[in-house]
């Protein structure tokens, strides 16, 4: 027998790319694979190719196609599953390989609906997809996460990834959600792993990502005559036409001339747009050509060894000996800063007369509201004005408890418009904001994350990566207004974003699982924060800094909230501006 014969294997987003490599992989060896996507037309060509391979090794495998199935869509996952399950389908490996590289562009500019939907596909569809294929999983079953240790040089390290903010936080939390599933899922026998390919040979490097990154390069300064508004309109028409030959090139230069000339002498505009897509081809090789040189043998693996490397990891035995596991592929050998600290430096005590602070508030219980009043007060004490935000889904005692003492408003702090609104109110009547100050609030006490219904995920996801997100971006455009059309107006502008939490949990028997479940939202908000520094420090030439406060310890100790008012008074001192530590435990101590 081949060894995967009279095994079945589902695999999202298979119908091209490392999914349908995958597929070929299990089907050489004898499996039978589900293969899903959103486009009919790639997945029928991948059956005929795999089905031929059923054919010669005579091993009696099948293929089945689920097409239309978006893995971010609950209903299409949820009809695929039952169906399965109707028919009496058992899985025995579910890969998770669906993906999109979202928006390349700086936090600042990059949309929140796209940036909602990254985390929706790569991070939620990883988890409802897991959770719904357990209805048709047996003990020694396998859930394979493909994912990106691109975002982490080593555990609790991260890297920047320009341009790539929600990618970067959905692939963290993914990371922690593969470890997570091994703690749940262990009564079921289920095994949790994640796979890290870094770089790989495919179109969305080579077409998509890397030349999307150099074009924001070129928008976020300007190229020639063109202002950013001008370069981002000419990105659009000019970045399909990279691969084409030279000819079709030419002629879609000139159409995107006419189209764009506005006023502008046609000829010198077509001259300007050839310079410009030559210059996004030269950074984009050359971000590539780094890559490269960063790998000992400078070669990007090919799909065909990422698609090995999971059918290794679904060996039973090797199964058994990595369940729960990230596995770094990813052979970049990058320099990597200590972006995470413990408690921040200390400083002289800021005077905060003449300024403000804004507290946005999502509070999950009545110490999240005592930690307002604690910061709050050390504001006020200092000469600040104090402004609270209160979500309308924190309890009613306590928004009432945070009214009672602060100048407080409830507000829809999901809404992008409405957090706008308010920090422009809270400017006008109370004055120049010197911060914004995001309390996420504590996980709820859940049993398993892994039984949780669709909208109890989502309003996880909302309440500690969305939101945080939706409030950060509002506060950078309330510090450089109309900054993200001209990221130019960056340069030396000042401000400062802390968001807190969530905690790590309290108690002398604390269990993995809890510690797990609540480091999945750690793990997106840590290379979200780091990423976004280094947009604000080395792409955009601010002074503003976002900081990323975790309180809690591993111990299961109390935090401290003195500690974080010390770490507030870090952020706001120009010493943060020379720290490359962004994200500070500041209860913890190494």
């Amino acid at each position: 027998m081949l060894k995967f014969q009279n095994k079945i294997s589902l695999i999202t987003g298979s119908g091209t790319g490392i999914g349908q490599a995958i597929a070929k992989k299990f089907v050489e060896n004898g499996g039978s694979v589900i293969i899903l996507g959103r486009r009919r037309e790639p997945l029928d060509e991948t059956a005929k190719m795999l089905e031929s391979i059923i054919a010669d090794n005579q091993s009696g495998a099948n293929v089945r196609i689920f097409s239309g199935v978006d893995v971010s869509d609950e209903i299409g996952m949820n009809k695929m599953f039952e169906e399965l399950k109707k028919d009496n389908v058992t899985i025995d490996h579910v890969i998770n390989n669906a993906g999109v590289s979202g928006p390349v562009t700086c936090f600042p500019n990059s949309p929140l609906d796209e940036f909602k939907s990254t985390i929706e596909i790569h991070l939620t569809g990883t988890f409802w997809g897991s959770v719904q294929a357990l209805k048709v999983m047996k003990a020694g079953g396998k859930i394979i996460t493909i994912s990106t240790f691109f975002t982490e040089e080593r555990p609790l390290e991260q890297r920047p990834y320009r341009f790539r903010s929600p990618y970067t936080a959905s692939q963290g939390a993914k990371n922690r959600l593969a470890e997570l599933m091994s703690w749940e899922l262990t009564d079921k026998g289920i095994i949790s792993i994640a796979t890290n390919p870094g770089p790989v040979h495919s179109d969305r490097i080579y077409k998509t990502v890397y030349p999307k990154a150099a074009a924001e390069f070129m928008r976020v300064s300007g190229f020639e005559d063109l202002n950013p508004t001008e370069v981002d309109a000419a990105n659009k028409e000019l970045l399909p036409l990279l691969g084409e030959n030279d000819s079709v090139i030419k002629k879609g230069i000139s159409n995107a001339a006419v189209k764009l000339a506005n006023g502008k002498d046609v000829t010198k505009l077509t001259e300007t747009l050839t310079n410009l897509l030559n210059k996004i081809q030269t950074i984009a090789e050359k971000v590539q050509n780094n890559t490269s040189d960063m790998i000992a043998n400078k070669e990007f693996l090919s799909q065909g060894q990422v698609a090995e490397t999971v059918l290794n990891l679904c060996d039973d035995e090797i199964a058994k000996i990595v369940n729960g596991k990230v596995i770094p592929g990813d052979r970049v050998f990058y320099p990597v800063k200590p972006h995470i600290g413990t408690t921040t430096p200390g400083v002289h005590q800021p005077n905060f007369a003449g300024k403000s602070v804004i507290f946005t508030i999502d509070a999950t219980d009545k110490t999240d509201a005592e930690r307002v009043e604690f910061l709050a007060q050390h504001v006020e004490k200092n000469g600040g004005k104090v402004a609270c935000f209160i979500s309308q889904t924190t309890p009613t005692d306590l928004q009432e408890y945070i009214s009672s003492k602060f100048h407080s408003h409830v507000v829809d702090i999901k809404n992008p418009t409405e957090v706008q609104k308010w920090l422009n109110t809270a400017k006008t009547n109370i004055g120049e904001i010197l911060a914004v100050i995001h309390i996420t609030g504590k996980l709820p006490q859940i049993e398993k994350l892994t039984e949780l219904t669709r909208p109890a995920w989502e309003e996880l996801t909302e309440k500690f990566i969305s939101t945080p997100a939706t409030v950060a971006q509002r506060a950078l455009e309330q510090f450089v207004p109309g900054g993200k059309d001209d990221p130019r107006l960056y340069e030396n502008a000042k401000g400062a974003i802390m968001i807190i939490g969530p905690d790590l949990p309290i108690g002398k028997k604390v269990t993995g699982t809890q510690r797990a479940q609540v480091e999945v939202f750690r793990g997106a908000l840590r290379p979200f924060t780091t990423t976004v520094n280094q947009e604000l420090s080395d792409v955009l030439k601010s002074k503003i800094r976002m900081f990323t406060i975790f309180p809690g310890s591993i111990t299961g100790s109390e935090p401290n909230n003195q500690r974080i008012a010390e770490a507030f008074n870090f952020l706001v001192t120009e010493n943060a501006l020379l720290s490359s530590e962004v994200t500070f435990c500041v209860d913890e101590t190494r």
